[in-house]
C-alpha cells in the first residue's frame, strides 16, 4: 500500500517541461523542473524550482501548462502571473574557489541558490529583498574577477530597485 503522505505530495505536483533559448548556453535548452498544481483542469502550474538555465520565469509564479504529444509530457507555455521574485545565474571563475562561500553569503540575505557542479549555481531573489544589495555584492565579486552573473529574470520590482538608486545617486528624488 502505497504511503498516503507520498500520494498526497504527489497529486500537489507535476513534473513540467521547459524548452527555451537559453542565453548561457547559447543553444536551445530542455530542463524539467517541480512545479505545484493550482488549477490542473485549467492547466494553471507554479514553480516550485529554481530554474538552471534562465528561462523568462521564477520561482513561485504561475503559468500554462499543456500535454503535448511530441514530448509525452505536460509542457510550460506561457506565465501568466508573475510573483515579483527574479533569478540570478552565477558563474564561478577563479580556478578552485569554493562557490559554498559565495553561495553562503548570499543565504545569509535569504537567497537561496541551487549548484549544478563546482562552478555554477543558480540563485533566488525573493520580491521583499532589495536587489540593490545583491547586486553590489555580485558586482564586486565580479570586478575582483571570481565571478560573472546574468540576471535572465529579474522582475519588475526588483529592476525599480535599480532604478531608484541610480536616481537617487544622480540626485533625483
Amino acid at each position: 500500500m502505497p504511503n498516503s503522505r507520498m500520494t498526497e505530495t504527489e497529486k500537489k505536483y507535476e513534473k513540467i517541461l521547459f524548452k527555451y533559448h537559453s542565453n548561457v548556453l547559447e543553444e536551445l535548452t530542455v530542463e524539467t523542473m517541480w512545479c505545484e498544481i493550482i488549477d490542473e483542469e485549467n492547466g494553471i502550474y507554479k514553480l516550485d524550482n529554481i530554474p538552471f538555465y534562465g528561462p523568462l520565469i521564477a520561482t513561485d509564479d504561475e503559468f500554462y501548462a499543456k500535454f503535448e504529444e511530441s514530448e509525452q509530457m505536460l509542457t510550460y507555455q506561457k506565465t501568466t502571473k508573475f510573483s515579483g521574485n527574479s533569478i540570478v545565474l552565477v558563474m564561478i571563475l577563479q580556478n578552485g574557489f569554493d562557490k559554498e562561500i559565495i553561495r553562503n553569503r548570499f543565504k545569509e540575505l535569504k537567497c537561496t541558490s541551487e549548484g549544478l557542479n563546482d562552478s555554477y549555481f543558480s540563485m533566488e531573489i525573493l520580491k521583499d529583498i532589495n536587489y540593490f544589495e545583491i547586486k553590489k555584492m555580485l558586482t564586486e565579486y565580479e570586478n575582483d574577477g571570481i565571478l560573472e552573473y546574468s540576471e535572465p529574470c529579474l522582475s519588475e520590482k526588483h529592476q525599480a530597485d535599480l532604478k531608484k538608486i541610480t536616481r537617487h545617486n544622480n540626485g533625483y528624488n
